[in-house]
């Protein structure tokens, strides 16, 4: 791979990735800041997309636009939306889904997008495997899922919400980036993948899990994206 784009969510995550890098060069589009660099012998361009999906999917075209990026990881931290993902777990996005899309007035179901061949972005198959079995080896201590990512411009805090995106949407987890981040690497014909780490039980009970687990979060981040680049070089 010529050159990996990776967006993060965590000030505390592309801090560290950042440190690792060398031949640091630093680069400002869109009131954005990229920094270019390899890591691990891997050429890669890191950015903070800040939070919303707007920013992901700004960020994501200008890695595809000026960049000119081979393929695109997303890692961040999202609530989970099933009973058998605990906190501290990682999933890994097979899809993903906007399910803050709403044109149910004009008959379409929910999280379907008009005008588009699909609302369901499918992530790269083989960027998926590698990171699993990095996972399996970086960090042993928790459990790796595969599945269905949703995102919205919402933060998930209720029992409630959390039940309709399960019912509706089958995903394993919900978070705020994800989709559109696939979504723009979908126009664009470029692979990506979406990495979450599970930091709450998206039930209400966010305000007293998330600070006790990002750092952690951050850290298995780190170990991941770092393997992955050092595979990637080979």
């Amino acid at each position: 791979m010529n050159i990996l784009g990776i967006i993060g969510a965590m000030d505390i995550e592309l801090s560290r990735l950042t440190q690792g890098l060398t031949k640091k060069e630093e680069i400002s589009f869109a009131s954005f800041t990229f920094i270019a660099g390899i890591l691990n012998g891997q050429k890669v361009v890191l950015v903070r997309s800040g939070i919303g999906k707007v920013n992901a999917a700004i960020c994501t075209q200008i890695l595809i636009d000026n960049f000119h990026v081979d393929a695109i990881v997303n890692t961040g931290i999202a609530g989970s939306l099933s009973a058998k993902i605990n906190i501290g777990d990682l999933v890994l996005s097979t899809e993903a889904l906007e399910h803050d899309v709403d044109v149910a007035a004009f008959g379409y179901p929910a999280g379907v997008i008009p005008q588009m061949d699909t609302s369901i972005f499918v992530a790269d198959a083989s960027l998926r495997a590698l990171t699993r079995s990095i996972c399996q080896k970086v960090n042993k201590d928790i459990s790796v899922f595969e599945g269905r990512i949703v995102s919205g411009d919402q933060f998930i805090a209720s029992k409630e919400k959390k039940d309709w995106l399960s019912e509706n949407f089958g995903a394993l987890c919900t978070e705020m980036e994800g989709a559109a981040v696939a979504h723009a690497a979908y126009r664009s014909n470029v692979p990506f993948l979406i990495i979450r780490a599970i930091s709450d039980k998206a039930d209400g009970s966010a305000s007293e899990d998330y600070p006790s687990f990002e750092a952690k979060a951050a850290r298995r981040s780190i170990a991941l994206v770092s393997e992955l680049c050092r595979c990637l070089a080979m």
